[in-house]
């Protein structure tokens, strides 16, 4: 298989990228924890079938300090122990935000206590934004068929201003 499409060769395409990715480094100035973000990123990039997302968060999570158990759990986090309350919540939402068709009212008033529960405004605004985000980017990529496998922690870097 090959990717179809390079967004970096449309001038439209590129521009969007980069400025996408520049409003993503507005959440490293969160409370947010970036390992939290990566989890969260790395299982919204599993539920849609992102390779190219789940090679970039699985090793950017590793890069934050993740284990290779925790990584490992991440698709069944339900079905574990390694998982906080709070990253169950967040985790949670994740997956409630993202298969937002499947479900008459979208996210559950069950799963958004349990977010108020364990994060502040700040963190709850992170979430929500990490997860709108991450759905656009494994969209774009999947559309495309980026495929995973060869990323390297850092490698967007020279996309910001």
């Amino acid at each position: 298989m090959e990717p179809r499409f390079n967004l970096f060769d449309s001038p439209t395409a590129a521009k969007i990228a980069k400025r996408f990715y520049n409003v993503s480094l507005a959440l490293e100035e969160s409370t947010l924890p970036k390992s939290l973000r990566e989890l969260v990123e790395l299982r919204v990039g599993q539920i849609n079938g992102c390779g190219f997302c789940v090679d970039i968060h699985m090793k950017e999570a590793a890069a934050a300090g993740e284990s290779v158990l925790r990584l490992g759990l991440v698709s069944a986090w339900r079905h574990s122990t390694v998982f906080t309350e709070a990253e169950r919540a967040a985790l949670a939402l994740a997956e409630e935000g993202t298969r937002l068709a499947d479900s008459a009212q979208g996210v559950t008033d069950e799963t958004w206590a349990e977010v108020r529960k364990h994060f502040d405004d700040d963190e709850v605004g992170a979430l929500v934004c990490v997860i709108s985000l991450i759905n656009a980017a494994t969209r774009m990529n999947v559309i495309v068929n980026n495929l995973g496998g060869s990323y390297e922690p850092g490698m967007f870097t020279s996309l910001s201003n």
